[in-house]
């Protein structure tokens, strides 16, 4: 059964991973509803792979709240929005430990690239504003490339 659910879970993280980043460029925020809809769909990711409650289903939960924990920290120091670590928490859920890794180094790479960007676009534009980064954007891109391999290791096996 659970390779008829795994493409649909696959295809609605992508979907919502997607209009994430759209949002947090247009807007410079994550709907709520987003955050929550990734996470709820993790526990059907987790059945639909085989985990078993202890020890995967326990530690997904856990470094889901240990990512908020620690990312929480960098909201309250104003370095992160709130959507940016709700969406990092629902992603810590559906992601095992090494691949969460991963993804954390490659969204800060992508993360400084893009705050580069829009320093050398502020710098350019004389503009005396502190530009505001859309962070998801460099989330969604980083999740989006370590996921890859599960969307399309399923259709290879």
């Amino acid at each position: 059964m659970g390779e008829l659910i795994i493409p649909g879970l696959l295809a609605a993280l992508v979907i919502l991973l997607v209009s994430a980043g759209i949002e947090d460029v247009r807007t410079r925020e994550i709907a709520n509803w987003k955050n929550a809809v990734i996470a709820l769909l993790a526990p059907l990711w987790w059945v639909a792979n085989g985990l078993p409650i202890w020890p995967d289903m326990a530690i997904q939960f856990g470094l889901g709240a240990g990512v908020l924990a620690l990312f929480t920290m960098a909201f309250a120091l104003g370095q992160m929005g709130g959507g940016d670590v709700k969406l990092l928490a629902a992603l810590a859920l559906w992601l095992p430990l090494q691949p969460l890794i991963w993804m954390l180094v490659l969204m800060s790479l992508l993360g400084g690239a893009l705050t580069l960007i829009m320093l050398i676009e502020k710098w350019l534009r004389k503009s005396k504003t502190v530009p505001e980064i859309p962070y998801g954007v460099a989330i969604v891109l980083a999740s989006l490339i370590i996921l890859r391999e599960p969307i399309f290791n399923h259709f290879t096996g």
